[in-house]
Order: C-alpha cells, then sequence, then structure tokens
C-alpha cells in the first residue's frame, strides 16, 4: 500500500490523500484551502480520474460535511463514487438550494459507524467520531495486509464525546500507521469549553438580555444548535432559525434534533434566502415551512421572549423590523474570523446600534492532550502529522513521528 499526501502536512484544511494498491486508487478527502478566495481557481492534485474519468480510482471518502474536506468535489467527473454519511449527505444537498458551498452527488456509499465497505483490494471502516461537522468519521484503510488509521477531524468534549472515549478504548487492532490532525498543536489553550458550559453560558447571556439575543453561528453545526435550543427552552424563549438553517436540520433525518414543528421554535426566511427560493423555484418547499413561520412584522413583539440565530446578511431585514433595542449579539464562530477586515464593517454597525457583543464558542477539534490519548491507543504506530501548522512539535508530543511532504509517495 503506497501512500501520498497531496495536501495537508504543512496546513490546516485543503486536506487530499491517495492511497495506491495493485494499481487502483482511492481518495480521502479533496479539501478546499482556506485561504482560497474561489474554488475554482484552485488547481485540482494531480490524481488521474479528478479532471477526467479513471476506472483505477475506486472512489473518494468525504470524511465530513466541512469545506476544507470535500470544497473542490464540485470539479470530480459525476460518475465518481464519493463515500460519505448518509446525513451528511443530505446535509450538503439542503445548504446547495441556499448557498454555493452546498454540493450534491450523484454516486454515492454511504459511510455507517464500523461497518466495512470493500472497493477492490480496499477496506474502508468508519468510526463515527464527535466533531462540530455532524456525521462526521475517521476511517481505517486495509490493503496489501497493512493498515492505516486516519482521524478526519475529531475532539471529546462535543455532544457526541463518548464516541471518542470509544474509538481510544476500543481502537482497531495491528494498525500500520496513524494518520492525525493537529489543529490546536501550537495554540494556547489547554482545555476547550464543553457544550454543556456553553450551555449554562447561553442561559445566563439570555437572562441579561432585555431584548432579542442575536446568535451568530453556523447553521451546519448541529451540536450548537442543540445548545441554543435548550438554553432557549431553559430560560422560556422561543428558537427563531432562518429556513436554511431549518433545511439543515430537517435533512439530517433525527427527529431528536431541533425541528420547525418543535413547541420553541419558528422559522423565519430573509430576504436574501427567500430571492433564492423564487430564482430556484423552491415554492412547495418554503411552503413546507409556512405553518411554523414568523415574520418580521412580529419580531419586536416577540424580541423579549425570543433568540434569533442571525448572520450580517440578514441585518436589512432585522433593522426595518425595529427589533433592535434591549439586544445582544452573541458569537458562536471562531474568534479569529472577527479580526477579519471583512468583518470591521459588521463590529460598526453593532457599535451604531449600541449592541454588546459576548464570545460564546469552543473549538471543532481536539486538544493537545486529548490527541496525546489518541496517540496512545494506537501505541505501536508511527503518526505522520496531517491538518496541522506544527508537524514540527508532534516529535515532542507523540514520539514515533514520520514527517511527510505534500506530493511525496510512501509505502506502509
Amino acid at each position: 500500500m503506497r501512500v501520498c499526501i497531496h495536501r495537508g502536512t504543512k496546513e490546516i484544511g485543503g486536506t487530499c490523500v491517495e492511497i495506491e494498491s495493485s494499481s487502483t486508487r482511492i481518495v480521502l478527502d479533496v479539501g478546499l484551502p482556506l485561504d482560497a478566495t474561489s474554488p475554482d481557481e484552485v488547481p485540482l492534485h494531480p490524481i488521474a480520474g479528478f479532471e477526467t474519468p479513471d476506472a483505477s480510482l475506486l472512489g473518494v471518502v468525504i470524511s465530513h460535511p466541512h469545506q476544507d474536506h470535500y470544497g473542490l468535489a464540485y470539479r470530480l467527473p459525476n460518475q465518481t463514487l464519493f463515500l460519505i454519511g448518509k446525513a451528511a449527505q443530505s446535509i450538503l444537498a439542503a445548504g446547495a438550494l441556499f448557498t454555493p458551498s452546498g454540493t450534491t452527488f450523484e454516486n454515492v456509499v454511504h459511510l455507517e459507524d464500523r461497518k466495512p465497505i470493500t472497493l477492490g483490494p480496499f477496506t474502508i471502516l468508519p468510526f463515527l467520531v464527535d466533531h462540530s461537522a455532524y456525521d462526521a468519521y475517521a476511517v481505517l484503510v486495509e490493503a496489501d495486509g497493512k493498515r492505516l488509521f486516519y482521524s478526519g477531524d475529531l475532539r471529546a468534549h462535543g455532544r457526541k464525546g463518548a464516541l471518542f472515549q470509544k474509538l481510544v478504548s476500543q481502537p482497531p487492532e495491528r494498525v500500520d500507521v496513524l494518520l492525525m490532525e493537529g489543529t490546536t498543536i501550537g495554540r494556547n489553550v489547554h482545555a476547550f469549553p464543553t457544550e454543556a458550559a456553553l450551555e449554562e453560558r447561553f442561559v445566563e447571556l439570555f437572562q441579561q438580555t432585555e431584548g432579542m439575543p442575536l446568535v451568530w453561528c453556523s447553521g451546519q453545526n448541529i451540536d450548537r444548535l442543540v445548545t441554543v435550543m435548550r438554553a432557549c427552552v431553559k430560560t422560556g424563549r422561543q428558537f427563531i432559525i432562518d429556513m436554511y438553517t431549518a433545511h439543515v436540520l430537517r435533512a439530517t433525518g433525527n427527529e431528536r434534533l431541533p425541528q420547525a414543528g418543535w413547541d420553541h421554535i419558528k422559522v423565519f426566511l430573509p430576504s436574501t434566502q427567500r430571492r433564492q427560493m423564487i430564482r430556484r423555484g423552491e415554492f412547495d418547499l418554503a411552503n413546507s415551512y409556512r405553518p411554523w413561520r414568523i415574520f418580521p412584522e412580529q419580531f419586536a413583539q416577540a424580541a423579549a421572549t425570543s433568540v434569533m440565530l442571525f448572520r450580517p446578511s440578514m441585518i436589512n431585514d432585522i433593522e426595518k423590523a425595529s427589533c433592535l433595542l434591549g439586544s445582544r449579539l452573541i458569537y458562536s464562530l471562531w474568534s479569529g474570523y472577527l479580526k477579519d477586515p471583512k468583518t470591521k464593517g459588521f463590529l460598526e454597525w453593532l457599535h451604531r446600534h449600541d449592541i454588546p457583543l459576548d464570545e460564546c464558542h469552543t473549538s471543532g477539534h481536539a486538544t493537545v492532550q486529548d490527541l496525546v490519548t489518541l496517540r496512545q491507543a494506537f501505541s505501536n504506530a508511527p503518526v505522520v502529522p496531517i491538518h496541522t501548522t506544527n508537524a514540527d512539535r508532534f516529535e515532542d508530543l507523540f514520539g514515533n513521528v514520520a514527517r511527510r511532504n505534500d506530493g511525496e509517495w510512501w509505502t506502509v
């Protein structure tokens, strides 16, 4: 079994790993680099089957629905076989109705927790993991009597943290190489808040807000949506979500997650999304949420008993609704985005409206200590750094490290 990390040995995001056996190949992830301005302008990796069909490319695994792992998949030939979780596929398809970052796949095999998939000489065993993306997997790849474990992106402090404990207590046996993410290495943080801790902080902030709290978080961060929903219930507030988020939640197929139709949930169609729905002719979809709709003219009266899932694209809608008196912005994304020059105009808007900003967030990636625990579960395997800007730290932290370069082929 031969391996090439085409991208990811020295950066976070843009991950792509090719594995070859018996003149056939599979690929793990085909991500968009985080610094890319347009996915159309990023060169595809020199992998046979990416530009034009090639029978020796048996399949492409998408570990989870984050753009830095699937973002170039739309440029591969339509007949490409993709391996992805069923809910993850549905979430990306739901997103495609509203955002350019969504995508659809025509030829799919679904990943399921610890259920093996055979493609030619390869056996692929997925492991459901805790991550800020819903339906995320690590994978074990076996071929030629060798076994490679790819961590994908994972953590231990989310609402599915038990999956991490299960992985480290029941890891696959006889692993020959561990491709392990190291996103948080180099950050001066020893621990991250759990989603349960965030829930209590949201409760405090909601209680301190006389008007309507505006929560800026990803509509695909399902753990966070559950956290906010639980805080709403505890404080007697309804949760106003946009139609895109409602459709993503419906796409999970998990009725235990917050859904339109639940008590305490209302659905708002922002003007930007309404224009997209009209342009695409998705009138039946919009109508399917009508029983639970809330309209801007109702916001001011509902402000003191509501929480709104918010994005800056909704500014015009809520300004016209005159519902900002006593409101608060709760920022629940990576703090680095606040330093982006593109965010300056939004921060000035908050200042003009005298809206305080509070941060309430946690990482989607494992702490260094949890990475140490993961590495110890595969103690006999050399670890190859991936999805990190600090590969030079791996030796001191984990021992028995085999560093590789982008584009370098090596044999397991």
